[in-house]
């Protein structure tokens, strides 16, 4: 029998490092490119997926780490490394998964060109290919490229983030040696398609890569000069912004100041291939004012974050099968849509991308064109571009009502979206807050306040995910519609401290951070405890993005060390170690990467047989809990919370597909059916189920309910 020890909060053996959990979820990205049952053009995304998430961790979390290291930070994190400790396991790290990812590409072009789809290097072109290729090039690439100079009489130039570029060395007629650089123009696409006589009308594709096209020709852009050198590189730089709110006199001017800023970040790595020279290499790091160690050398293709331009192929058979969400609310036709009386018969639980978005748009547009409808507020964090919710925002303004919206500019590579978006709202009409001072407002909450009759109804949506149908797609994300009055009265102070001066200590329904979500949650655990405590089976299962918070995770060993089962689901980084004898022993951590991102956030309580059960956009990280205006609303329709444990939880617990199960060690092993067991894959069975309520729906519509399957499994 393993004896339960006492935790020692201070031991870093029980934390893994943030830093390279977030590289093991890249790494679960990876295999899904390596995944042979992945349709072909879905592996090429999620290779371009895990080259873009890498990148982006260049340009924050490493940008971060080197931060630190200049300024002399000499704490450590949770798992006891310093800065320059972890810096230095990333560098360890990284280059094995970079050789990795090459490794699937090689595998992925292979299995390609066996399905017509032929990714060519320049110098595997025909005769009659490389005279399609140059006719490109003449008339759509070289009007385009700009050659710059390096010399005493003009500068180095400036090497844009992200950007594929070519150094190149020219040799003149005196005999010296100068060099330029050319940038590849991302206006261009980088796969070149290059069609033939003898392919044209067939459905062969063949592609040649744009940087390669232009070194075949890059002595036209130097006529009188022999171009003796010319190497692709691409460089990221830091992107991390620092804001100086308490300083700024208008935080729409400095977000925009530093947006600017951010194309002049410093470079925190610089990719090459090897047949980069190393006197060309030792140029572009001094002219870079970068350190060579972060110089990294990998096979071609650079950044193959471009390999999502593969997507609109007109190859449906390699790709997975498309799908409509499905309508599960009924919306009327034309001047029959009222959302308004579906909500009041009952909430309204959508489960994206499963079930449409359109419920969430059709309830802000009616809300916009209702004339009972008084006032309307919502919190947007990343919208997207044409976004249906804030065109109808304007008009709402337009028509007079009252308009309030929270338009966070601090969301992270969004900020000139939303800058663009906030400009015009105001120009509209619309009430527009950029956000609270130290705080980046994440939550997805909307409020409708409507006249009916003689009395003032409140109407609410809350969501996990952002009020972007694009994303609704692609991500999964639950969304509440309730006008539960309490649940109404929240949103309103809610509300009043995002747009006001409020200093509200607790709500009635929701958890809100940093007021007190935090302290909430530990009660609800603790409460659990106290239900092992008595003989009653203690249950906690959270489904989330990630869990990094230190006083949760040490919180959650000793719940496991109470008793309690704790079922975590955890998408990307998870700093707590499951299955640890004596600490963490009834704790399970299972990943799910497939298809959708996952990114809905549920928190259940089993609390002796009457659950209680959150949504919300709060992860369980530091950020959100005291450093963020974050929102999770209960669920408290006894069907609703049904399918939510049942339906949902239960799916992905069952799931033994797409779940990796995370060890004692920190590392990830993948589930596969046992013998005889059925494949649970668990996204494409909550594919399943929203399809087979179909026929009910219709028959239930006219109620305006939500229709699910009683009952209803997780089936493969």
């Amino acid at each position: 029998m393993t004896t339960k020890r006492e935790l020692d909060l201070d031991e870093p053996t029980l934390f893994v490092n943030r830093e390279l959990a977030l590289l093991a979820f890249q790494e679960r990205v990876l295999e899904e490119a390596l995944d042979t049952r992945n349709p072909l053009l879905e592996r090429a995304k999620y290779l371009a997926i895990f080259s873009s998430n890498i990148s982006e961790f260049y340009m924050v979390r490493v940008a971060g780490l080197r931060q630190q290291i200049a300024a002399g930070v000499t704490g450590v994190s949770d798992d006891g490394l310093t800065a320059a400790e972890q810096l230095a396991a990333v560098r360890e790290r990284v280059p094995d998964m970079l050789h990795r990812a090459r490794e699937a590409f090689g595998a992925l072009r292979a299995d390609l060109a066996d399905a017509g789809v032929h990714l060519l290097d320049y110098a595997d072109l025909d005769e009659d290919q490389r005279a399609a290729a140059y006719e490109y090039f003449a008339i759509d690439v070289f009007p385009v490229l700009t050659p710059l100079a390096f010399d005493p009489g003009r500068p180095f130039p400036h090497i844009s983030n992200l950007s594929m570029n070519l150094a190149v060395v020219v040799k003149g007629p005196d005999g010296q040696e100068r060099f330029a650089r050319v940038k590849i123009p991302k206006a261009l696409p980088r796969f070149v398609p290059i069609v033939t006589q003898a392919t044209r009308g067939t459905r062969t594709r063949a592609f040649v890569w744009l940087e390669q096209l232009v070194v075949a020709h890059i002595d036209t852009l130097f006529p009188g000069f022999e171009v003796t050198e010319a190497h692709p590189f691409r460089i990221t730089r830091d992107a991390e912004m620092v804001i100086q709110e308490l300083e700024a006199d208008d935080l729409l001017e400095t977000i925009e100041a530093g947006v600017r800023q951010r194309r002049f970040g410093s470079v925190v790595r610089m990719t090459v291939d090897p047949t980069m020279p190393s006197l060309i290499c030792d140029i572009l790091v001094e002219n870079l004012k970068m350190d060579a160690a972060d110089v990294v050398t990998i096979d071609p293709p650079l950044g193959m974050s471009e390999l999502f331009g593969l997507a609109g192929l007109d190859r449906p058979d390699l790709k997975y099968p498309t799908f409509v969400p499905e309508l599960t609310v009924d919306l009327g036709d034309g001047d029959d849509i009222d959302i308004f009386t579906a909500i009041r018969e009952r909430d309204i639980l959508l489960h994206h991308p499963f079930e449409s978005f359109q419920p969430v748009i059709s309830f802000i547009r009616q809300a916009a064109h209702d004339p009972d409808v008084l006032a309307i507020k919502m919190t947007l964090y990343r919208v997207g571009r044409d976004s249906p919710i804030v065109e109808a925002l304007m008009d709402a303004a337009l028509a007079g009502k009252e308009v309030a919206c929270l338009l966070e500019l601090k969301a992270r590579f969004d900020e000139e979206s939303n800058i663009e978006w906030a400009r015009a709202l105001e120009r509209a009409g619309v009430h527009v807050v950029y956000g609270l001072v130290g705080l980046k407002t994440h939550s997805k909450v909307a409020l409708v306040v409507r006249r009916e009759g003689s009395k003032i109804r409140r109407y609410v949506h809350i969501g996990t995910g952002n009020y972007n149908p694009v994303t609704a797609t692609l991500y999964t994300d639950l969304g509440l519609l309730t006008g539960n009055a309490k649940v109404g009265a929240d949103a309103s102070e809610l509300f009043n401290l995002i747009t006001g001066y409020a200093a509200k200590s607790s709500y009635r329904k929701f958890l809100v951070a940093p007021v007190e979500m935090r302290h909430r949650l530990a009660e609800l655990i603790r409460r659990e405890m106290q239900h092992a405590a008595d003989g009653v089976a203690g249950h906690v299962i959270f489904k989330m993005n990630s869990l990094v918070d230190r006083q949760l995770i040490t919180l959650l060993y000793e719940a496991s060390n109470a008793g309690v089962k704790i079922d975590l689901v955890v998408r990307g980084i998870c700093c707590l170690r499951p299955g640890v004898p004596g600490v963490s022993e009834n704790i399970t951590v299972r990943s799910v990467v497939g298809r959708f991102l996952e990114h809905s956030r549920i928190y259940y309580f089993g609390n002796a047989g009457e659950p209680c059960v959150y949504i919300g956009s709060a992860d369980l990280m530091p950020r959100n809990l005291d450093r963020r205006v974050e929102v999770l609303a209960p669920v408290e329709d006894a069907a609703l919370v049904a399918r939510l444990r049942d339906e949902i939880l239960g799916t992905y617990l069952a799931d033994n597909v797409r779940t990796r199960r995370m060890l004692p060690d920190g590392t990830y092993e993948r589930l596969s059916p046992a013998e005889g067991e059925e494949a649970i894959d668990s996204q494409a069975a909550l594919l399943s189920i929203r399809r087979a309520v179909e026929p009910r729906r219709r028959k239930k519509a006219k109620t305006g309910t939500v229709v699910r399957k009683k009952g209803s499994r997780s089936k493969g």
